[in-house]
C-alpha cells in the first residue's frame, strides 16, 4: 500500500448511484456554492495535475556530464517529451515526442504495463520512462507497447522489431542487446540487425516468465522480473506461479457486457504465487534454478547481479521477520549464505541495498533502531557503520569509494529532506545546490559525483530542479512550463502534545483572530507514509478547502515512518489502536495551543489506508470526529494482501484477534456503537483495494441500523487522474462537511 503522502485520489459522481440509507434520509440541502475564485483554483488544481504537470521529471545525467536527460509534459496535459539540458550552455532542446513517433496515431498499453502502471502510480502518458545506454550514446524509448532507439548524437530514432506488448525493457551493459518481456517470456532484440530472439520458453498468464508478481510490485518496490548479467551473456528471470492464487474478479459495472477481468491477488493466510529464479544464456537454452529453502523463505524480495559482486538474491519469511541474503553460483544454482536478518516485529526492504563495491558491500539494517548503511565485507562479515541511524535516511543516491563518501537524500527532520553526504562513517554534510531554508528536497549524483540535480521545493515555492557541482555551485536550472498557484498556502508546523507529533495547520486567509472554527483532519497514519511537509504544494488543497471556513490540520503518529523504528513498529498486531488514538490526542493537543480550534466541529477525511482511518474514527471515536469522508479503505484486512496485511498483523492463523480489532466491520456490526456522518467514497475498479471492501462496510452499516451515503466510483482504479472526476469529487467532500459541520 504505497501512497502518494499527500495525495487523496480524485472520485467521480454516476447519476444512476444514489447515497445508501438505512433510515430516514435528512432533507437534502442544495448545492453548496463557492467563490468563483475558488472555483477556477479548483479546475486548475485538477486540470494541471495538482499544478505538476509541466514540471521536469525523471532526470538523468549522461555519463559524460555534459547533459542532462528529462522528461516534461505540458501545463495542462501529461503527454510527456523528452528533453536534454546541455550543461555548458544552460540551454534546453526537445529531443523527441511522442507525436513524432506515433504520427497522428493513439497510444494504447496492453493490460500488464496497465497493470504495472498502477502498481508504480504512474499516471502520465506519452514518455513516461527512458534507459540510457552504459556509454551514453543511444537512448531506449517505449511508447504505447513498442520500443523506439534513439541516437542521442543524430536525434535519429528508429523502431525495434519487437512486436507490441513490450515490457520492463533494458539494454544490456554493452549497449549491443536490449531484453525485455513479451507474451510471459523474456525476449532478446539484437540492435545491429533489429533481430529479436527469444530468451525464455512456455510463459503463459498463470507462469509467467521475467514478471515481478502482484505483491513484488505493489509492496516490495520490485517492479522487474529479469537482469542482465553483468557480460551481458546470461539473463537471470523469475517463474511466477500463480495457479494456486485466488483469483478475484473486476467487473465494469457500467458495461456488464464486457465480462470480467480476474486477477491473482493473494490475501491473507492464502496462497501466495509460488516464484522461482533461473539462470539461463542470453541466446536461449537450459534454465539453471537457484536453490533456496523457499518453504522457510518464499519471498524473493530483491535481486541484483552487479559488476564487482555475485548474483545476489535477498529472500524473506512469511512474516517478514527473517531474511537471508544469498550469492549465487550462475553455474549451478547453488547459493551460500552472506548475511542473515531478524526483527521481532518485521523487517523493512530497500531496494537499493545490497549495494556491491571493492570492498564488499553496503547494507540497509534497521537493527540499531533506525536506518543504518553498513559496509561488509564480501563474505558478509561487518566491516564498519557508514550512514548511523540518527542521520534520517530515506533514499541511497550513490557511494564514491575513491572518496569513500555515501550520500542519501533524507535528514533527521520527517518534515523536511535534503540531499546528504557522509565521509567514513562521520557526521552527515547537506549539499544544498545554492539554496536556503526549510524545504523537501531529493538528489542525484553523476558517477563521478562531479554533478548534481537536486529538486527543490519549500512552504512558499513550488518544486524547481537544479543542476549544480559537487560544491553546490549552481550550473542551471531545468525549465518549468508548469501553471503556478494564485496563492502560497498559509500554512504553520508544530509539534504537538507529550509524544510530540509533527503537526501542520492552515487557516483561512481571511480568517480572524479568535473567531472559533470547524476543522478537517487530513489523515493517513499509515506505517509507511507521513503527511506533514515542508512543501507549498502538499498544502495547496488544504488552503483551497480552508479558505470555505475550516482549520485543515495534519498530524504525524505512531506508526508512521521516519521516527525510528520502535515508534513505526507501535501499530504491530493491531492498526486501530494508537493510530486513531494518536490523531485523537493530537487534535486536543492542538486546541490547547490554537483557541480557533472547535473541538465540536472536528471532521476526518483520507484515501486507502487514510480512508481505512476516517471511517475507523467515524465508527470508534465519534465523541471525537463529527463527520468523515473515507476513500478507497481496507475494511477487512483478511481483504487486503498478504505481504502488506502479515508484515503488519501477523498470519490470520496465529493471531486472528489482531485482524478482528483491525477489522472495520467489528465495529460497524455493533448496533450499541453510534456512528457520525459517513461518506464512502470508492472505484469499482480498483484492483488494490477492491470494491466489495466498501460494499461489505455498507452492508454491516445497512444492517445495523446506521445511515450513511456511499458514492461509487464506476470504472475507476485506485488511483484516479481525470480533472474532472477530481473537481467533482472534492466539491462533493466539502458539501459533506459544510452539511455536518457547520455552525
Amino acid at each position: 500500500m504505497r501512497q502518494a503522502p499527500f495525495l487523496l485520489a480524485a472520485a467521480l459522481l454516476a447519476s444512476a448511484c444514489a447515497p445508501v440509507l438505512t433510515q430516514q434520509s435528512p432533507k437534502p440541502s442544495s448545492a453548496q456554492t463557492m467563490s468563483p475564485s475558488q472555483e477556477a483554483f479548483l479546475r486548475d488544481y485538477a486540470e494541471t495535475r495538482r499544478f505538476m504537470s509541466g514540471r521536469p521529471v525523471n532526470p538523468r545525467i549522461t555519463p559524460d556530464e555534459k547533459t542532462v536527460l528529462f522528461l516534461r509534459g505540458q501545463p495542462r496535459a501529461p503527454v510527456q517529451t523528452l528533453f536534454a539540458f546541455d550543461v555548458a550552455t544552460g540551454q534546453t532542446r526537445e529531443l523527441l515526442t511522442p507525436e513524432a513517433i506515433l504520427q497522428g496515431g493513439e497510444e494504447t498499453l496492453s493490460p500488464e504495463e496497465k497493470a504495472r502502471r498502477e502498481r508504480m502510480r504512474v499516471s502520465a502518458r506519452g514518455f513516461t520512462s527512458y534507459q540510457l545506454s552504459e556509454d551514453g550514446a543511444s537512448l531506449l524509448v517505449p511508447l504505447s507497447g513498442r520500443l523506439y532507439l534513439v541516437e542521442r548524437a543524430s536525434g535519429k530514432s528508429t523502431e525495434l522489431k519487437t512486436g507490441a506488448g513490450v515490457i520492463d525493457p533494458r539494454f544490456s551493459s554493452d549497449g549491443k542487446h536490449v531484453g525485455y518481456v513479451r507474451d510471459n517470456d523474456v525476449f532478446r532484440l539484437e540492435v545491429a540487425s533489429n533481430t529479436e530472439h527469444r530468451v525464455t520458453q512456455g510463459g503463459t498468464a498463470a507462469r509467467t516468465h521475467g514478471l515481478a508478481e502482484f505483491v513484488a510490485q505493489e509492496e516490495m518496490s520490485r517492479f522487474s522480473g529479469w537482469w542482465w548479467s553483468p557480460d551481458a551473456k546470461s539473463i537471470a528471470y523469475t517463474e511466477s506461479d500463480t495457479s494456486g492464487v485466488e483469483q478475484l474478479s473486476i467487473i465494469d459495472v457500467m458495461h456488464p457486457e464486457r465480462g470480467a477481468e480476474d486477477s491473482a491477488y493473494p490475501r491473507p493466510g492464502k496462497a501466495n504465487a509460488k516464484v522461482r529464479l533461473g539462470v539461463i544464456p542470453a541466446t536461449g537454452g537450459n534454465t539453471v534454478w537457484v536453490k533456496w529453502d523457499a518453504e522457510a523463505y518464499p519471498y524473493l524480495a530483491t535481486v541484483v547481479w552487479p559488476k564487482k559482486g555475485p548474483l545476489t538474491v535477498l529472500v524473506q519469511n512469511r512474516t517478514q521477520t527473517e531474511q537471508k541474503l544469498l550469492a549465487v553460483d550462475p553455474a549451478s544454482g547453488a547459493t551460500r549464505e552472506l548475511l542473515t536478518e531478524k526483527d521481532g516485529a518485521w523487517l523493512e526492504l530497500e531496494q537499493s541495498f545490497p549495494q556491491w563495491v571493492d570492498e564488499g558491500f553496503l547494507w540497509y539494517t534497521e537493527r540499531n533502531g533506525g536506518p543504518e548503511v553498513e559496509l561488509r565485507s564480501a563474505d558478509g562479515a561487518l566491516v564498519r557503520s557508514l550512514v548511523k541511524p540518527e542521520a534520517g535516511l530515506r533514499g541511497f543516491v550513490r557511494y564514491l569509494e575513491k572518496e569513500r563518501t555515501v550520500y542519501f537524500n533524507g535528514g533527521p527532520n520527517p518534515t523536511e529532506s535534503y540531499l546528504w553526504r557522509v565521509k567514513d562513517g562521520g557526521a552527515p554534510e547537506a549539499v544544498r545546490p545554492g539554496t536556503t531554508g526549510e524545504a523537501i528536497e531529493n538528489g542525484g549524483l553523476s558517477k563521478t559525483g562531479a554533478l548534481l540535480v537536486v529538486s527543490h521545493a519549500s512552504p512558499t515555492s513550488m518544486p524547481r530542479t537544479f543542476v549544480a557541482r559537487a560544491d553546490g555551485t549552481r550550473v542551471g536550472e531545468l525549465p518549468s512550463v508548469a501553471v503556478e498557484p494564485s496563492f502560497v498556502p498559509r500554512v504553520e508546523y508544530r509539534q504537538v502534545g507529550p509524544l510530540q507529533f509533527h503537526a501542520s495547520l492552515v487557516r483561512p486567509r481571511e480568517a480572524k483572530p479568535g473567531e472559533k472554527l470547524p476543522v478537517i483532519v487530513e489523515v493517513y497514519a499509515g506505517p509507511t507514509v507521513t503527511v506533514v511537509h515542508k512543501s507549498m504544494a502538499a498544502h495547496l488543497l488544504s488552503q483551497w478547502m480552508a479558505d470555505q471556513g475550516f482549520l485543515i490540520a495534519r498530524f504525524d503518529g505512531r506508526g508512521t515512518p521516519l521516527r525510528g523504528a520502535q515508534w513505526q513498529r507501535a501499530v504491530h498486531l493491531d492498526f486501530s489502536g494508537v493510530t486513531l488514538e494518536d490523531q485523537a490526542a493530537a487534535v486536543q493537543a492542538l486546541a490547547a495551543e490554537v483557541p480557533e480550534v472547535d473541538l465540536s466541529r472536528v471532521g476526518i477525511e483520507g484515501w486507502s489506508f487514510g480512508g481505512y482511518m476516517s471511517a475507523l474514527a467515524a465508527l470508534k471515536r465519534p465523541d471525537v470526529f463529527k463527520a468523515a469522508v473515507a476513500g478507497a479503505p481496507v475494511v477487512d484486512w483478511l481483504d487486503y494482501d498478504t505481504h502488506y496485511t502479515e508484515r503488519y498483523l501477523g498470519l490470520p492463523q496465529q493471531h486472528p484477534e489482531a485482524y478482528e480489532k483491525s477489522s472495520l466491520l467489528t465495529y460497524a456490526r455493533d448496533t450499541a456503537r453510534p456512528l457520525s456522518p459517513l461518506l464512502l467514497i470508492h472505484g469499482t475498479a480498483d484492483d488494490n483495494v477492491y470494491f466489495f471492501h466498501t460494499l461489505k462496510l455498507s452492508d454491516a452499516l445497512f444492517r445495523a441500523g446506521k445511515y450513511h451515503e456511499l458514492l461509487p466510483l464506476s470504472g475507476l482504479t485506485h488511483m484516479v487522474p481525470d480533472p474532472l472526476i477530481t473537481q467533482r469529487q472534492y466539491e462533493w467532500v466539502m458539501n459533506h462537511f459544510k452539511r455536518h459541520l457547520a455552525p
